[in-house]
């Protein structure tokens, strides 16, 4: 498993070299995770048949990372694991390093 930075991690809490109380603000902006499992390319007659049921086959094997985006932007990829019984959660195998190092 992976070790990832956390909030305490002086890399990722440091905002102009220092950190003080104003640079905790930074921690409370939302950023919008979303996963992508796949994708798939349909012509527009293939979209009309689909109904409830039908399956949409993913350009994504089973046995590859998922891609973790914030906002848009990659920044790891994980496995899809259940979380809490009926919950879909993924672990995160790899940080793609560059967020950190611009």
């Amino acid at each position: 498993m992976a070790d990832f930075p956390t909030s305490d991690d002086p890399q990722l809490s440091t905002i102009g070299g220092t950190r003080d109380s104003s640079g905790d603000a930074i921690f409370t902006v939302p950023v919008e995770i979303s996963v992508v499992l796949g994708q798939a390319t349909l012509r527009v007659h293939q979209l009309l048949k689909l109904g409830r049921g039908a399956v949409v086959e993913l350009d994504q094997r089973t046995d590859q990372p998922v891609e973790i985006f914030a906002n848009d932007v990659l920044v790891a990829r994980g496995e899809v694991t259940i979380a809490d019984g009926d919950r879909i959660g993924v672990t995160l195998t790899e940080l793609v390093r560059s967020i950190y190092t611009k």
